[in-house]
């Protein structure tokens, strides 16, 4: 590969957002979030009036870059219908192409739930970035509200959606989620963000691929 690819999996709310974007200011990259390709077409069916679950392709090869510009992909109703679009084969093959193309452009770093195993199998480095559910579900909270959840029954409500996610996620027939066997996995639960940047900046440096 011309350029270096970074490819950074993981569940929802594990870090991997907040991650590849430093990462990418740091190597000075392009950074590409494809979970924002899915939630882009999620929306675009649900203003559409249709069913995540069947209307996803159609909607995949009309999308256009104002698409990811939005401000409401990050909408609890989003959420749920990216994930139903995502299991989508043609939806996922209609999106391959555009993400490859990104990467190799100019290398990138770039972010997802099958980026080491199905979009760059070449990416010249992996991680997988984790976290208990009980934490994950916290830290969406926070993302949605700003503050911390103090309601047990809430958080157990939060945690109850990552677990659904994350079960549609690996159970998809087509790129489920997993960690690519090469992939250096990390968990988060006890690592701030600059503990994680910190982690993988010198797992790349041991392995060469940056100098610092």
């Amino acid at each position: 590969m011309k350029y270096p690819v970074i490819a950074i999996d993981g569940p929802a709310a594990a870090g991997k957002g907040t991650l590849a974007r430093q990462l990418a200011d740091t190597l000075e990259l392009p950074y590409l979030d494809t979970g924002l390709l899915y939630r882009a077409v999620a929306r675009r069916v649900l203003d559409q009036g249709g069913d995540p679950a069947h209307d996803g392709p159609e909607q995949a090869r009309q999308l256009v870059p104002e698409d990811m510009r939005r401000t409401d992909l990050r909408e609890p109703e989003v959420d749920r219908a990216a994930s139903a679009v995502a299991r989508h084969p043609e939806v996922r093959e209609a999106l391959l192409e555009r993400q490859r193309h990104f990467g190799r452009a100019r290398g990138a770093v770039v972010d997802g739930r099958d980026i080491g195993t199905v979009v760059f199998p070449d990416a010249t480095a992996k991680f997988f970035i984790t976290a208990s559910a009980e934490v994950r579900a916290q830290r969406r909270y926070v993302q949605r509200h700003g503050q911390p959840c103090t309601s047990p029954a809430q958080l157990a409500e939060e945690v109850a959606a990552i677990n659904a996610r994350d079960q549609q996620d690996a159970s998809r027939e087509t790129a489920p989620l997993r960690p690519a066997e090469d992939a250096v996995q990390i968990v988060t639960d006890d690592l701030d963000a600059a503990d994680v940047l910190d982690r993988v900046c010198q797992i790349l440096q041991e392995k060469g691929i940056i100098r610092r």
